[in-house]
Parts: structure tokens; sequence; C-alpha cells
């Protein structure tokens, strides 16, 4: 991800670096920060990089860049733009080329998520409801939605290709995108 500023002793390229599969020995994400391509800082992920006139914030998910803004001094919001090399680069050159299939992808993403969500939200409530206590209040529960074992592992293989793709137009929402987080 970059960034071109004009800076005070002239033109600067700050360059965000996330090898998001690539950790420390703690299981942090480390982020390098490149200033007119020399290293300039490193960080764990959620990254804060002081720059000429703001910040430069970067945060991660467990499917890729949640966040990579920077933020003036005065408090608006610039997105990076991404590397054309990167993943990134490559889903807005997608989304450029093809807006109209692009946004297609997106819903198709979105309703897989909230599909995940709602049967994730399942799983969790059966058990808790069949508690004694809890049973014995409200009466016995069952499942609403059971599905064969072929099918979960399909669904989470397509959240999670879903999630992958989301993190790569740095879209993120808090309920679709933190159960990978």
């Amino acid at each position: 991800m970059h960034l071109d500023l004009f800076a005070s002793d002239g033109p600067a390229r700050y360059t965000v670096d996330v090898r998001q599969w690539k950790t420390d020995e703690n299981g942090y994400v480390i982020v390098h920060l490149y200033w007119n391509d020399r290293q300039h800082a490193t960080s764990r992920a959620p990254a804060l990089f002081p720059v000429e006139g703001g910040t430069i914030e970067v945060a991660t998910s467990a499917f890729g860049l949640k966040r990579c803004h920077y933020v003036t001094a005065e408090g608006t919001t610039h997105q990076l733009t991404p590397d054309p090399r990167s993943a990134e680069g490559r889903r807005a050159r997608f989304e450029h080329r093809r807006p109209g299939l692009s946004r297609v992808v997106g819903a198709v993403s979105i309703v897989a998520l909230l599909v995940g969500v709602a049967l994730l939200l399942q799983q969790i409530a059966v058990p808790v409801l069949q508690i004694p206590p809890v049973a014995e209040r409200i009466g016995p529960v069952e499942p609403l939605v059971r599905l064969p074992l072929w099918l979960t592992i399909t669904l989470a293989i397509t959240t999670a290709a879903a999630s992958t793709e989301r993190a790569l137009r740095l879209r993120y929402h808090w309920l679709l995108d933190a159960a990978g987080n």
C-alpha cells in the first residue's frame, strides 16, 4: 500500500508492507513502513506510524488488512493505494475493469458471511439453551437447521473465501468479519 505526499523537503512515498502469513515468534503480524524505498519503521499490528502531516494506521484481521489509512492532523482519512502487484491491487484492478461483476462478487461474499454468521449463532445458542436450568425454564430446543458434514465444510470454506475477498477490498464490518479474528 502506498501513500504519496509532498513533504517539507520534497516528494515522499510511504509504503506499507504487511506479510499476513509471516508473524514474529509470538504470532503477531509485523508491519513494515518504507519511506522513499528505504525501511523507516517496523511495528506489530495494529500499527500507528507518524508521518509528515499525520499518521498511517494499519490493522489486520485473520484474513488480511482491516484498515490501512492515512489520517491527517485535521482528522480526515485517506485509504492508501494498493500496490498493483499485491492481492489488494489485483482486486482493485478487477473492480475497475469489471465493476458489475465486482459488485456481484461483493454481494455474494456478503450473503455467504450472513449465512455463516447465522449458522454460527445457532451453533452457539443451541448448546447454551440445552443447559439444564435454561432448558427447564424454556423447554427443549432443537437446532433450526441440521447440515450434513460435507455442507458444513463447504460453508466454512466459502465463508473463509468471502472474508478474504472483503479483506482484499479493505471492507470490514464488526459483525460480518469479526468471526475470523
